[in-house]
């Protein structure tokens, strides 16, 4: 079976398609490789598969039609994780997010219906659900994003609906909480505490710190991806999260704890496209696709900060 994998070369893509790549399954990936963040990160996050028979690379952009064309004929499924991040987006940037978040999508999914894709697993976020009106949130939740991310994941999923219902094509959307581990984006908040304590630098908070997530480690994240895969499901959303919740004071208390240090916070007004709270309701996602978290924050934590002590210790 052949799989595709766009935005395989960022953090949650690169962890799917090695396990993709455990199991087997021949893996092609799409990657535009944009300067989001260092293209090396990215790079690097592949690197360990670049001489396997069964991975191919295909560095381009998901908005062009041409090359999603030729890449689709061969493929059975895909694993759509290819978006611009981040709920922190200035305005100036809007019609990117828009580009590579909406229109890549839509590019794609049109694409998928001329060719013999079987099914479509597609990347979402809980920054869909914006401010959240209750805890934990489930999937029922109000849709009412606050930042350019979530706003056009929820633009996405939209589409996904339209293409599952009208056109038949199968398509599963998962809403990701807070994932962390090892490959993180430079710019989440573990990745970036964790480099500041280990140089002993204090660490920014946004906010008074009292703001709570959802922190779901990497490998639950795959699972939950590899169940959307396996499923019978046609169609459905359903939340990937952790089911427990972490204030951010909390976690740079744990990140201490990791890291045997004790730096204090510096507190920051509060960003434009911050929620104050997530926590998931995992259900759904327990009920249809059997998904459950096994990976407790403080565990997923110690396993974070110990790769990331690795990575120093290795120059990387």
């Amino acid at each position: 079976m052949n799989v595709l994998v766009t935005g395989g070369a960022g953090f949650i893509g690169s962890h799917i398609v090695d396990r993709l790549l455990s199991q087997g399954y021949f893996v092609f990936v799409i990657d535009n490789f944009d300067n989001y963040y260092s293209q090396e990160i990215k790079a690097n996050n592949i690197r360990h598969n670049q001489d396997k028979k069964n991975f191919k690379l295909i560095r381009g952009d998901i908005r062009n039609s041409d090359l999603l064309r030729e890449t689709l004929k061969d493929m059975d499924i895909v694993f759509h994780v290819a978006a611009r991040p981040g709920v922190r987006g200035r305005l100036q940037d809007s019609r990117i997010y828009h580009e590579f978040n909406v229109t890549g999508t839509l590019c794609l999914l049109n694409e998928c219906l001329n060719s013999n894709i079987k099914k479509v697993i597609f990347s979402s976020s809980s920054s869909v659900y914006g401010e959240s009106k209750y805890l934990p949130i489930d999937e029922k939740h109000p849709l009412n994003p606050i930042s350019f991310y979530g706003a056009t994941k929820l633009a996405g999923e939209k589409y996904c609906r339209i293409f599952s219902e009208i056109y038949g094509l199968p398509i599963i959307v998962l809403r990701y909480f807070t994932v962390f581990g090892p490959r993180q984006r430079p710019d989440e908040a573990i990745c970036k505490f964790t480099r500041l304590i280990l140089r002993g630098e204090r660490v920014e908070i946004y906010g008074n710190g009292e703001q709570t997530r959802d922190f779901t480690y990497i490998d639950d994240v795959v699972v939950g991806n590899m169940l959307a895969f396996n499923s019978e499901t046609k169609w459905g959303t359903f939340n990937i999260g952790g089911g427990q919740r972490l204030s951010i004071n909390e976690l740079l208390k744990l990140l201490n704890e990791a890291c045997g240090t004790n730096v204090m916070p510096v507190y920051c007004p509060k960003t434009i496209g911050d929620v104050s709270n997530t926590w998931a309701n995992v259900d759904e996602a327990q009920r249809i696709l059997g998904y459950v978290p096994k990976v407790d924050v403080r565990t997923g934590i110690k396993k974070y900060v110990e790769w990331a002590i690795n990575q120093v210790g290795s120059g990387s």
